[in-house]
């Protein structure tokens, strides 16, 4: 069997590291599986990209235009929406004639347009998509926050100037997307629990099928190793007490980092000793930003998409933090834990799903600054830290092992094609 993942980009971000690991786990069980990305970064030869031409550009600065313009040419937001008016005709490469099975992941910002979409519809492959933030069940957004209208119909759109309108760009593309759900079935694949309710509650999927299955990981490669020799291969300090922070960027508001700071003054407030023995060690584009925030020792490293780098980088620590605002299923979450490393997280999204409360790890309530400390404190001093981590390490490998989740797939890809793997 031949399936065609595809998304936007092959390694930077949490969906196309998970596409990435989800297209080796499929090859490790027999089914031949390729990548069609955008931005292509390694030479992988599973990974396709998109021949590259200034056709691209422009349609990538048109649909950022159009919602510019329907956002009375304000910049906020830019790119917490996606229309997908502009994409690739994919139908028409090799890759997409020989394969069975469309596998879609995360496919905005110019690579799939819902015109397209409807082409691989009318092709007769049939449709796999799974889904790693709620675009697919909503208009426009990604994270639909505290709004519902996605559950009956998009419109006065929060992320747009003024609260939008009753027909707004929300509205219009929310029908885009009802019209073309009803031409032909589509499998629908959440990585949590948390978003399959979401998905089930949005007007645009009724009827269609929802699975929950999580990202895989590699816990041949993620798993607990000698602490004193990470840190060293590090070049981190081989006493103390060390958290992780890490994000593509970290001063993206939405993954939290004011609250990671807020955390940090309570902690030295309240604990003063720590000063001395606790150091944050942040990983991420703008990770000196925080060299001057926090009141710990920082230790800044640039973003790292090196898995052997990555693995290295948890044993070293102590404790992984996450005081992200929007989530679904963290990969850094599985990947500490799958080290061994207990994570500390708000209750949102898919995180109360991953970190088992007081038992692998601490979920804080959401945006509390002092319950993540607390959550912090908690872990640093627990004199059961050794069985939490094991835990932690235990709840990974049970769960998200890429041969589970490979498995899963391949049921659902015997089913809709009627075929052997």
């Amino acid at each position: 069997m031949r399936v065609l993942l595809i998304n936007t980009s092959e390694r930077i971000g949490g969906a196309a590291i998970a596409a990435n690991r989800l297209m080796e786990s499929l090859k490790n069980n027999g089914i031949k599986a390729k990548l069609l990305v955008r931005d292509k970064q390694t030479d992988e030869i599973s990974v396709v990209g998109l021949e590259k031409n200034w056709l691209h550009i422009v349609k990538f600065v048109w649909e950022r235009f159009i919602i510019w313009k329907a956002n009375h040419f304000k910049k906020d937001n830019l790119f917490a929406v996606d229309i997908a008016n502009c994409g690739t005709d994919i139908t028409v490469l090799p890759e997409f004639k020989q394969a069975d099975v469309i596998h879609l992941h995360w496919i905005n910002q110019g690579m799939l347009s819902l015109k397209t979409i409807r082409k691989i519809q009318l092709s007769g492959k049939p449709i796999v998509w799974t889904m790693h933030d709620m675009w697919p069940c909503t208009g426009i957004c990604h994270h639909a926050r505290e709004c519902t209208n996605y559950q009956t119909e998009c419109h006065c759109c929060p992320y747009l100037y003024g609260g939008g309108s009753n027909k707004d760009l929300s509205y219009r593309v929310f029908r885009e997307k009802m019209k073309l759900y009803k031409n032909a079935p589509i499998i629908f694949v959440t990585c949590s629990n948390w978003l399959k309710e979401k998905a089930l509650s949005s007007a645009l999927l009724a009827g269609q099928t929802v699975i929950t299955i999580p990202n895989p990981i590699n816990v041949a490669l993620f798993q607990p190793h000698d602490k004193k020799e990470a840190r060293s291969k590090c070049m981190l300090p081989v006493t103390g007490k060390l958290i992780l922070f890490g994000s593509v960027k970290v001063s993206d508001k939405r993954k939290g980092i004011d609250y990671l700071i807020e955390s940090c003054k309570i902690l030295n407030e309240k604990y003063p000793q720590l000063k001395e023995q606790l150091s944050i060690v942040v990983f991420g584009n703008q990770s000196e930003d925080l060299l001057h925030n926090l009141p710990f020792r920082i230790f800044p490293l640039n973003f790292i998409n090196n898995d052997h780098d990555l693995v290295n980088l948890y044993n070293a620590v102590d404790l992984y933090v996450t005081p992200s605002l929007e989530e679904n299923l963290p990969n850094t979450i599985m990947e500490a834990m799958a080290c061994g490393v207990p994570c500390v997280g708000f209750n949102v999204g898919g995180i109360p799903e991953m970190i088992d409360h007081l038992h692998n790890g601490y979920v804080a309530q959401y945006k509390s600054s002092e319950d993540f400390a607390n959550g912090i404190h908690w872990l640093l001093t627990n004199p059961d830290y050794k069985q939490i981590s094991e835990q932690a390490c235990h709840k990974a490998v049970a769960n998200y092992s890429e041969g589970n989740v490979a498995k899963k797939y391949i049921e659902i890809y015997n089913k809709i094609t009627g075929k052997n793997a």
